[in-house]
């Protein structure tokens, strides 16, 4: 797909499937988070557009970069990913890159299994417990270790969630996205119910 027919594409159209950490070997490789448990999204050949990690798509003419190879590490950055692109062949290279997003647009993405979602169509959902709304997701986190270089392989995503009528400038509180929580789904909506333990939301923004 060339940078003229990116163009075109809606903006609610594209899925961030990737963020981008830092250089993770000489050659320009990069370890990034990734945001789907899809292998096949990070198939060689495939093209990736950037954008910086605050945007919900990138910027119209951005050209987009071929995924030349990538496996998954072990030991502490297990649960990550290492993505060599192209162009990118150097450390300092890597760096320029490190803290981006990586996107695909919607049309590229295979279909989900039930109960799989992207992380981009969490984002911008109301989130609702019980009956009553909880806040906006704002993003979507994975625990890490304590010292923040391997992903808890086990542990639930956790939803950034911006809390109705805060003031300007609190963080999101994490809510644990726990199937057993979950009621329903309804995603062309933008709508989660869940049924959080009694004070959860309450604990949360106590102790952000």
């Amino acid at each position: 797909m060339s940078s003229s027919s990116q163009n075109q594409i809606p903006l609610k159209q594209w899925t961030a499937v990737a963020v981008l950490l830092r250089p993770q070997g000489r050659r320009g490789e990069l370890l990034a988070d990734p945001l789907t448990d899809l292998p096949e999204i990070f198939a060689a050949g495939r093209s990736l557009w950037p954008a910086p990690a605050a945007a919900s798509a990138p910027a119209t003419g951005t050209s987009p970069l071929t995924l030349e190879e990538h496996w998954f590490p072990s030991g502490r950055n297990a649960g990550r990913i290492v993505l060599k692109l192209s162009g990118c062949d150097s450390i300092s290279a890597a760096e320029q890159l490190a803290h981006q997003q990586l996107f695909v647009p919607a049309s590229d993405l295979p279909a989900l299994e039930a109960g799989a979602f992207f992380v981009g169509d969490l984002i911008g959902c109301e989130l609702f417990n019980g009956e009553t709304l909880a806040g906006t997701i704002a993003g979507v986190e994975f625990p890490t270790t304590s010292d923040g270089r391997s992903r808890l392989e086990d542990a639930a995503p956790l939803l950034a969630v911006d809390l109705p009528n805060a003031a300007p400038g609190p963080e999101p509180v994490l809510v644990p996205f726990v199937q057993d929580w979950i009621d329903s789904i309804d995603l062309p909506a933008k709508r989660i119910v869940m049924h959080l333990p009694d004070g959860l939301l309450d604990a949360l923004d106590a102790n952000p």
